[in-house]
C-alpha cells in the first residue's frame, strides 16, 4: 500500500483496523498497533519522502498476528540507536515516532543506510 499523501496516512490507519478486527484481535492490541502503524505512516512519508507499507496476517501454532514492514527509499537512518531514544527527533516531532512504535509492539525491527532508506517491521500478537 502506498505511503505519499497525508490521506494514506489515513487509509494506513483504516486498513490496519480492517484487518486487525478480522484476525480477531482485542481492542487493547487493535489499538496499539493502528497507533504504531499511524506513527511509522507518518515519518515514512515525512522523513522517508513516502514509501510503501506492507501488511502480512501471520499464524503460529494457535497465535495469530499481523506484521507491518515499512520501507522508503529516503536519507536513512545515521544512528538508530538515537533515533530510538524516547525525545529525539530530527524533524518537529515529539520524538515519539520509533520509539512509541517500539513500545506498541510485540516484535520490532529496523534496517537503514544512510542515502539508501530505511525499513521498519513491526509484528503484534493477540
Amino acid at each position: 500500500m502506498p505511503i505519499r499523501t497525508q490521506a494514506d496516512i489515513v487509509h494506513v490507519r483504516q486498513a490496519v483496523r480492517v484487518w486487525s478486527v478480522d484476525i480477531g484481535m482485542r481492542l487493547v492490541d487493535q489499538t496499539k498497533i493502528v497507533t504504531a502503524a499511524s506513527e511509522l505512516a507518518r515519518n515514512t512519508l515525512e522523513y522517508g519522502g513516502g514509501g510503501d507499507l506492507l501488511i502480512e496476517a501471520l499464524s503460529e501454532g494457535i497465535r495469530a498476528g499481523l506484521r507491518l514492514t515499512f520501507t522508503d527509499q529516503g536519507p536513512g537512518i545515521a544512528d538508530i540507536a538515537l533515533a530510538l531514544t524516547d525525545g529525539y527527533t530530527s524533524g518537529g516531532g515529539m520524538g515519539m515516532g520509533l520509539s512509541g512504535s517500539k513500545r506498541l509492539s510485540s516484535e520490532f525491527e529496523i534496517e537503514s543506510q544512510v542515502g539508501a532508506g530505511t525499513t521498519v517491521r513491526i509484528t503484534r500478537w493477540k
